[in-house]
């Protein structure tokens, strides 16, 4: 009898909890749709920008193909990256990318290898002598730098056109 009254109360409390979420939810927003557009006061018909962005959301266009028309080459061995503290290295982060590009590029990212891993290496390279390595080194923004600087490294040996994104299919770190 005593644990039947605490139980009770328990009970009371997580369905009045369950309850008052469920009836302050905010309403779920519509997604606007690519076809509809408005006028938002820029004197060009736009989609408006009212919500937040996400913070996850790829905002690259620089590819304009169909998905179908776009191929993902992988480079052929990973990347290697000493970390250092002063004179010593005290990890090793590996890195593994592939590059977007549609199907023409494929033959000529294959033809450049070399030169994109000089490229890369020197971005990782920048990137870890910046810290970028140390700490929770996947956390959103250091992760968004690595990926630009990698992208602009790639772009500038195949040009604007050629390279669409650049993945980052594997990373790790082993401190030594």
């Amino acid at each position: 009898m005593k644990f039947l009254i605490p139980l009770l109360i328990a009970l009371v409390g997580l369905g009045a909890g369950v309850g008052a979420g469920l009836y302050l939810r905010p309403a779920p927003e519509a997604e606007p749709s690519h076809e509809a557009s408005a006028d938002c006061g820029h004197g060009e018909v736009e989609p408006c920008q009212t919500a937040e962005a996400d913070p996850f959301k790829t905002t690259k266009v620089s590819v304009k193909k169909h998905e179908e028309e776009l191929t993902y080459v992988p480079m052929e061995k990973p990347f290697v990256v000493p970390v250092f503290a002063g004179e010593k290295v005290i990890a090793m982060v590996v890195v593994s990318l592939s590059l977007e590009t549609d199907m023409d590029g494929a033959h000529v990212v294959e033809a450049v290898q070399p030169r994109l891993r000089d490229s890369f290496l020197k971005a990782l390279f920048r990137h870890a002598n910046s810290g970028g390595f140390d700490g929770s080194f996947t956390s959103g923004q250091k992760m968004d730098d690595l990926k630009s600087a990698l992208l602009q490294a790639g772009k500038n040996v195949m040009g604007e056109a050629m390279i669409g994104e650049v993945l980052i299919t594997e990373i790790a770190r082993q401190d030594v």
